[in-house]
């Protein structure tokens, strides 16, 4: 893990600019920090890097690396470097270092672009090739490393982080208020519904996404891999068996490392099947780090408890107390250059601080398992919708009245067969987003799109989820929490085997007994404690406004009503009477946290 940037163009980069930038990437690699300037007949080329180690730690293996004509910046892990290294190896090439880094280079000399669809892994990337002139920029399937660019008439900038391209280009982008309307109005499933970003002009190359920039300075994006869903025959127990061995892979592949990992654990299968998977199966001698909040909607003790006794390992629990955030979240959000998009990542940077005290550099979580194999209530309205033609039908909403029907709060997905009439339905996503759209002093309406990837209505919403929602969400703020204090953050189950195995599962194995995510559930059977195996109940990783802000204190409640930016956007009058609120709906509950983050970022950027 660690940080690129870099610039391809007709502009000369001045000595000064590159060096502040590399003293911003510090976070992103504490171990070294270098970079290259490569002066061509018509274009420069500005390559720089910062490296956190984690494999191969001597300085043979520092960044830029360059052999032949070919020179690398790389951040990221290619986890199955090992066998690949291998199979070059067997062809007759050498390598001067153990990292992944150079096995990456060396494909790209071998296959050129093609080069990514060996890789299982995460990464960004850019290769510059002397020869040719040309400038390859790669982002991994899932978008868990960040990949910004931004284009002007002299040439292109490029980073992990929107600091690193304002230094190299020495002046502040300007805000984008179009997207600060849609964080308030529609929040943070709807930011990555566009190309915008909270910069005008700035982009992320997207998911699984090459960017070329040629002599002539000519951009041009191609997708490498298109995700699908594939639906074949199989058997329950082959769907179990198959799930079973690829994530048992994964996490193999993903324990590799020459510093030791901390594992996230929240009370959900997710993250405790990971822990339980490294622990049982592969001996790892496993750190848990979780976040205790004393709201009982969030609270999750009993089921971390359970595990941690199960595993009889370390583990540290840091209990949530309200107070005054206000300090935190502004070095919060000036590093993440946004608003911190949710509240479970305020959270979860108490996590990363809490890994990074105890001496580690990587993070494990559970990211990507609901969108996998069904995590989410209306995951069950739809399968019910998937199942209506089943001949086990009956049996299939019985079991949903007795189990997922009685957690559910949203009040549409209280409706079984909510889809059956309105297999378009969506207002549960931006819920009361009209009502947050009152409370501005300006008109914003945005309706809720999607993208068509599959025929099933049950998996186009698990894909859209997984591409465009909660997912690229939560990995936007794993990466930068976790940089923030130099860990390295990875996610088991976001590998590339493992998504197209679950989306060749036939639908009606997903949900059995009243039980989302069935499969996994299963395919951790006799690993996995029984009380977590066995819980029904959704809680997910978050955390009360209440249990963070105390509203109590005047202190508080005047930081929120101070003179701010935000009230030429919202309505303060709006504001006043919500803080008053205790507890707060969750509605509520996001909408407040969205507002405070905005009006730290407009205050750090307006």
């Amino acid at each position: 893990m660690c940080g690129i940037a870099g610039y391809i163009g007709k502009t000369r980069i001045d000595r000064g600019r590159i060096e502040n930038t590399l003293d911003l990437m510090r976070n992103r690699g504490p171990d070294n920090r270098a970079f290259v300037s490569i002066g061509e007949e018509n274009i420069s080329v500005v390559l720089l890097h910062s490296r956190l180690s984690i494999i191969d730690l001597e300085a043979r293996s520092n960044q830029p690396l360059t052999i032949g004509d070919y020179t690398i910046i790389f951040n990221g892990e290619i986890y199955n470097y090992v066998e690949l290294r291998e199979q070059l190896r067997k062809a007759g090439v050498s390598f001067r270092t153990e990292s992944d880094t150079e096995v990456l280079l060396q494909y790209y000399i071998r296959y050129g672009d093609e080069c990514v669809n060996y890789f299982e892994g995460m990464w960004s990337f850019a290769i510059y090739d002397r020869h040719t002139a040309r400038l390859f920029l790669s982002r991994d399937r899932f978008a868990e490393k960040p990949l910004y660019y931004y284009s002007t008439p002299d040439g292109t900038f490029f980073a992990s982080e929107v600091k690193f391209i304002q230094s190299l280009m020495g002046e502040r982008l300007a805000v984008n208020y179009q997207q600060i309307l849609r964080y308030l109005v529609n929040g943070y499933k709807s930011l990555y519904k566009t190309e915008d970003t909270f910069f005008t002009g700035l982009k992320e190359l997207p998911y699984a996404c090459n960017l070329v920039i040629d002599h002539d300075l000519n951009t041009s994006i191609s997708q490498y891999w298109i995700p699908s869903w594939t639906p074949r025959e199989m058997s329950l127990t082959e769907a179990i068996e198959e799930f079973r061995q690829c994530l048992l892979n994964s996490i193999k592949i993903r324990l590799r490392a020459d510093v030791p990992l901390a594992f996230c654990l929240s009370g959900g299968i997710d993250s405790a099947s990971i822990v339980s998977i490294a622990a049982k199966v592969f001996n790892y001698d496993v750190a848990t780090f979780s976040i205790i909040d004393p709201d009982e909607r969030y609270n999750e003790l009993d089921n971390i408890r359970a595990t941690i006794d199960d595993l009889d390992c370390r583990h540290t629990l840091i209990e949530l107390q309200p107070g005054q955030p206000f300090q935190r979240l502004k070095d919060l959000i000036q590093y993440h250059d946004a608003p911190v998009y949710t509240i479970s990542y305020y959270v979860h940077s108490f996590l990363s601080e809490a890994i990074s005290n105890n001496g580690y550099r990587i993070a494990c979580s559970g990211t990507g398992a609901d969108e996998l194999v069904t995590g989410y209530y209306d995951h069950f309205n739809l399968y019910l919708y998937e199942m209506r033609q089943s001949p086990d039908y009956a049996r299939y909403l019985e079991d949903w009245r007795q189990n997922a029907g009685r957690f559910v709060r949203n009040p549409y997905l209280k409706k079984p067969e909510l889809y059956f009439n309105q297999p378009d339905f969506r207002d549960h996503i931006y819920l009361e987003n009209d009502i947050f759209a009152a409370m501005l002093r300006v008109d914003f309406r945005e309706d809720f799109t999607e993208i068509r990837y599959a025929d099933s209505l049950l998996r186009n919403r698990m894909m859209n989820e997984l591409f465009h929602e909660g997912t690229r969400v939560i990995l936007h703020e794993d990466d930068l929490n976790s940089m923030f204090y130099s860990i390295e953050n990875r996610s088991p189950y976001l590998d590339s085997k493992l998504y197209e195995i679950s989306y060749s599962i036939p639908n009606e194995y997903l949900i059995q007994d009243g039980y989302g995510k069935y499969i996994l559930r299963e395919a951790v059977k006799g690993i996995l404690n029984e009380k977590v195996r066995t819980d029904r109940r959704k809680v997910g990783f978050n955390a009360s406004f209440n249990s963070l802000v105390d509203l109590d204190k005047k202190e508080s409640r005047d930081f929120m009503l101070e003179d701010s930016e935000i009230f030429e956007i919202v309505d303060r009058d709006k504001i006043t009477p919500l803080l008053s609120m205790n507890p707060m709906s969750d509605s509520v509950n996001k909408f407040m946290f969205y507002f405070l983050n905005a009006k730290i970022f407009l205050e750090l950027n307006g």
